[in-house]
């Protein structure tokens, strides 16, 4: 397997080129050099494969499995787990160029962000993190476009007040666009200062203004001298951009690491939250500063299922935080809104959810697509929404076990070749299977089921494993289906990351045999996980002839969750005759509506739905029984 992301062109892996491959046979290898390396994987011969590097040791690890989840936690205890990022980074990432891209930056403003903000607040389109990307810096005569000078274009007139408005209106981080280059401004001078310096630039680098990243009082420099100008009023992380900038040869692939380290610590540390550090360029490791963004990948169909496989790609390298443009970056053919409808629906379904284009005026703003685009926009921002709390469970395992959210089929299923070449399908966390439409106009496409049994998530109908089957595409519906003895934990909607107390989870609930899921809780933001400061709840799912048993057992750990009732949602054949709570029979409801408000169950015969909200809560022990 060839990791990848990013460039149009996943096999050359140009952004983040990971040393690391893995067998269906069971073992791993990780070649441990920084140096570029070559991989021959069947090309001259069917019967073996080769690598090597320009440069360095013969220098690699063997790992062992025999499971693929195996391989990626002993690989990434190497070169190190993802941390995990504040709950709020699960929600919507919205990029601007804040009216203005490229050769149009006079039409930048600093109203547009706060304007932006308060659109899609109107609109009813959740989202929690706004960056502004590369037009708000002053161009400069050294390095133009390419260098960074930490000073605003003069159509920003009052930085610090586009700040205090975006965070007025709920948004929880606001971001900025830098370069690794540095570069002189009227004000600053900071390339000059630098050189004075004498350790800030690094030398030896290709171009002159390259930040020492390397050196801990170079870093200290930067910070101090140039990001500080605009933490000080607001911002509160960055997109590192110009990674690849490092042409020494064995510095060129870990120089990424360096960079998007740096912001990562500092912010962490001035902000007194967990660190966010978006940055393009990466290498083996850079799991350790998330997220990566996929890159300037085309608006075109034809880059579309490219995408998805560069994320299965990097999520089997140890990223599992990573990201890309929800209709692609660079606008090159005429605007196409059935491709962005149906990027934004895979865009919803991946570890991070980000829109963001340079297309001028529109930058992928959803209402600029219409209004059935909206509406399609804001049905799967919305139903992200209600998942948090199953993300951000995975989201976890990320961080014990490098589990990606965002896999291949073949990694849960290692015996069935039918997996192995699947790129248009992908499992969400271990229970859902999301199948995005990659082609333009299809009225249909093909799903491949794997072993055992599958649900509809839209129809609730059931598919048996071990078969292709042909299914309508329209266009408002992204396929997704879940796996049988599914318990994925639900939320309300919410238009921000905790905007009201979570009074109620919802349980979607999925039986089959014997299945549990544990729900991971903390406060979201701190560091004190990495202390062991959460708390774990397990539910367990226990179908018989005769009767279904669900348990939700107390939250365990040192974390104390807010208190919360459950509704359990459950696909059953048959009506219920009985359904018993810790002993105590629950009344018959009247509705859906019913049992979403009140203690009891109702059965929807069409739908074959269960509905138990319950009358205990998260402070005990709860067991239903239904017979």
């Amino acid at each position: 397997i060839k990791p990848a992301v990013g460039g149009k062109d996943i096999l050359r892996a140009n952004y983040c080129p990971v040393p690391f491959m893995m067998s269906t046979k069971g073992y791993g290898l990780f070649f441990h050099t920084p140096f570029a390396t070559e991989w021959n994987m069947g090309w001259d011969s069917s019967d073996y494969y080769s690598f090597k590097a320009f440069g360095g040791d013969l220098d690699y690890y063997f790992m062992y499995g025999p499971d693929f989840y195996t391989m990626v936690d002993r690989y990434t205890e190497l070169t190190g787990k993802s941390p995990m990022l504040p709950r709020f980074a699960m929600g919507l990432h919205v990029g601007t160029y804040s009216g203005g891209t490229w050769k149009n930056e006079e039409m930048t403003s600093d109203k547009y962000p706060p304007a932006l903000c308060k659109r899609l607040r109107e609109e009813g389109v959740p989202f929690d993190l706004l960056w502004l990307d590369s037009t708000w810096r002053l161009f400069n005569t050294t390095y133009g476009n390419g260098g960074c000078c930490f000073e605003w274009r003069n159509t920003f007139k009052d930085p610090k007040a586009m700040f205090d408005s975006c965070y007025a209106q709920n948004v929880k981080m606001v971001g900025l666009h830098i370069r690794s280059i540095l570069d002189n401004g009227p004000e600053y001078h900071l390339l000059d200062k630098a050189r004075e310096q004498g350790n800030v630039l690094y030398p030896g680098a290709k171009i002159e203004g390259v930040v020492n990243f390397f050196d801990p009082k170079a870093v200290d420099w930067w910070w101090e001298n140039g990001v500080m100008k605009v933490a000080s009023i607001g911002a509160k992380f960055v997109k590192t951009d110009v990674g690849g900038t490092m042409d020494l040869k064995g510095l060129h692939n870990i120089f990424p690491l360096a960079y998007a380290e740096a912001p990562y610590r500092k912010f962490q540390e001035y902000n007194n939250v967990r660190g966010v550090t978006h940055t393009r360029e990466g290498y083996a490791g850079i799991q350790r500063y998330p997220y990566i963004w996929a890159g300037d990948w085309g608006s075109e169909w034809q880059w579309f299922e490219p995408v998805i496989r560069a994320g299965l790609n990097i999520g089997m390298s140890g990223v599992g935080n990573w990201t890309h443009c929800m209709g692609g970056f660079e606008q090159y053919s005429p605007y196409d809104t059935e491709l962005y409808t149906r990027w934004v629906q895979f865009g919803m379904f991946s570890p991070i959810a980000m829109v963001f284009g340079m297309d001028h005026p529109r930058y992928h703003e959803p209402w600029t697509y219409g209004p059935e685009a909206l509406a399609n926009f804001i049905k799967y921002d919305s139903l992200r929404y209600t998942l948090i709390p199953y993300i951000y469970s995975n989201a976890y395992q990320l961080y014990k076990t490098a589990r990606p959210m965002m896999t291949p089929l073949v990694m849960d299923y290692p015996q069935d070749e039918n997996t192995y070449q699947l790129a248009r399908q992908y499992m969400f966390g271990p229970w859902m299977m999301v199948c995005p439409v990659t082609t333009k106009g299809a009225l249909s496409q093909h799903v491949y089921f794997p072993g055992g049994e599958w649900f509809d998530y839209e129809t609730g109908e059931r598919y048996e494993g071990r078969q292709y089957k042909s299914f309508l595409t329209p266009l408002d519906v992204l396929p997704v289906y879940i796996k049988a003895g599914a318990i994925i934990p639900m939320q309300p909607v919410m238009q921000w990351v905790d905007q009201h107390p979570v009074e109620m989870i919802t349980l979607d609930v999925y039986p089959s045999g014997i299945s549990s899921y544990e729900m991971y809780e903390d406060d979201g933001i701190s560091m004190d996980y990495q202390k062991g400061i959460g708390s774990l709840t397990r539910f367990t799912s226990r179908l018989a002839d005769d009767s279904w048993t669900f348990t939700a057992d107390k939250p365990v750990g040192k974390y104390k969750p807010a208190k919360h009732t459950y509704l359990v949602k459950a696909y059953l054949q048959n009506a219920p005759q009985s359904v018993i709570e810790n002993g105590k029979s629950l009344p018959v409801l009247s509705s859906v509506t019913d049992a979403e408000r009140n203690t009891g169950w109702f059965y929807d015969t069409e739908h074959k739905r269960l509905y138990v909200k319950t009358a205990g809560d998260n402070r005990q022990k709860i067991e239903i029984v239904v017979q």
